[in-house]
């Protein structure tokens, strides 16, 4: 699988809703590198060209990258969608995983683009099959550490 080192536009998905290509699997490829293989800790994908409706992976962080690392790297005002791998240990000293699809979308985003995210959402979530935890936040504090630990249990 190619490993990604940094935050260029690498490759194109096109949703089902707007008339996928046959082969256009690298967003899915992503998700399988993010929740399988622990090739990536997490992955941003971004909607360009809102006439084209085109979804790119926009970002991918290294397996070494923390919570706070994922967090830092989202743009303050415009929406992305997000998958993160959170590990963790239960009360009964279980290490276990889960695999998080975060729509971001914070308040000071362009209206339209909070539109086009929210109706391109559950469409694209379904190429990503067995995320675990879906949460939605408009500032940092609705995807805090506490409230991920929380929402893993």
């Amino acid at each position: 699988m190619m490993r990604v080192k940094d935050s260029s536009v690498l490759w194109m998905h096109y949703l089902s809703s707007f008339g996928r290509e046959k082969g256009d699997t690298e967003c899915t490829t992503l998700y399988a590198q993010v929740s399988v293989d622990a090739c990536s800790q997490f992955g941003f994908f971004h909607i360009i060209e809102e006439k084209l409706k085109q979804i790119i992976v926009e970002k991918v962080g290294e397996p070494t990258l923390s919570y706070e690392d994922f967090t830092a790297s989202l743009p303050a005002d415009e929406c992305r969608y997000a998958i993160y791998d959170f590990d963790f240990v239960t009360e009964e000293n279980c290490q276990k995983s889960k695999i998080f699809f975060i729509a971001w979308s914070p308040d000071t985003s362009r209206v339209r683009s909070k539109m086009l995210y929210a109706s391109s959402k559950d469409r694209f979530k379904r190429e990503l099959d067995g995320i675990q935890v879906e949460l939605q936040a408009t500032d940092p504090t609705e995807m805090g550490l506490d409230v991920i630990r929380g929402r893993a249990n």
